[in-house]
This record gives C-alpha cells, sequence and structure tokens, in this order.
C-alpha cells in the first residue's frame, strides 16, 4: 500500500483495566460497604450449617449408637506362656543372652526382651529365626 495516497495511522485505543472481580472479592467487606453506600441491591443468604460442624456430626450419629452399644474387648494377640518359656529354655541351653540372639537373627534386642516378656506380637518370620538361630522347634507341629 505504500504510495498509494496519504500515509495515515489507523490506530484505535487500547484500555488495559484490571481483571473483573472474582466471587471472593465480591464479597469482600470492603466492596459491600461500598455498594450500600451506592445504594446497589445486596443480597444476602444465610447458609444452613454456616459455621457449625452439624453437618459432619449428623451422619455420625447411628455408628457413635453402635460404637457405644458395642461391649466386645479388642485387643491384639500376643505371645502364648508356652511360647515365651520355650524361647527362654532354647536361649538358656545355648548359654546365649537376650542381646548375643538379637545379635544372631539380625534384630533388637527388645524385641527378644519382649517375646520373652509376652508383651510382644507374635510375628511369623521373626518365630522362624528364632527356630533357625535356637535350633528347637518353638511353635506347634508343622
Amino acid at each position: 500500500m505504500a504510495g498509494v495516497g496519504p500515509i495515515s495511522q489507523d490506530w484505535e485505543p487500547v484500555v488495559i483495566r484490571k481483571k473483573a472481580p472474582n466471587a471472593a472479592a465480591k464479597k469482600d467487606e470492603k466492596v459491600v460497604n461500598a455498594a450500600r453506600r451506592s445504594g446497589a441491591d445486596i443480597e444476602t443468604i444465610k447458609k444452613s450449617n454456616a459455621g457449625t460442624n452439624k453437618a459432619a456430626s449428623s451422619s455420625t450419629s447411628l455408628n457413635t449408637r453402635k460404637l457405644d452399644e458395642d461391649t466386645e474387648n479388642l485387643a491384639h494377640e500376643r505371645v502364648p506362656t508356652e511360647l515365651k518359656k520355650a524361647i527362654m529354655q532354647a536361649r538358656t541351653e545355648k548359654k546365649l543372652t537376650q542381646s548375643q540372639l538379637a545379635q544372631l537373627i539380625n534384630e533388637k534386642p527388645q524385641i527378644i526382651q519382649e517375646y520373652e516378656s509376652g508383651k510382644a506380637i507374635p510375628n511369623h518370620q521373626i518365630l522362624t529365626k528364632l527356630e533357625r538361630a535356637l535350633g528347637a522347634k518353638l511353635r506347634g507341629k508343622k
């Protein structure tokens, strides 16, 4: 188009504005107060469970009642008396201390103490290691 008439600029002005306010900004206290001063219509809605924890507690009332009515005592299985005696007897026959036995089976001495006191929850892997290290059958007949 060069050389075909008078040179003119056909540019339109560009106006840069801030983004439109989002939902959170519309609920801002300053915006609401400004709208009240200008006389704009403001709609207020009271949410039924706003600020309370009723929704969470109302659905659990059935479960709570079931738990209250439940009288069953739940406890983890512990090492039986026969097993702890068998471990102690086999260890003393081999003339090992608890820490030496623990070192043989690559466990902490605390685990051996728990097994011999009956506080441990039986673990078949540890029992197998103990049987191999002590050379005795600790559990029932296989």
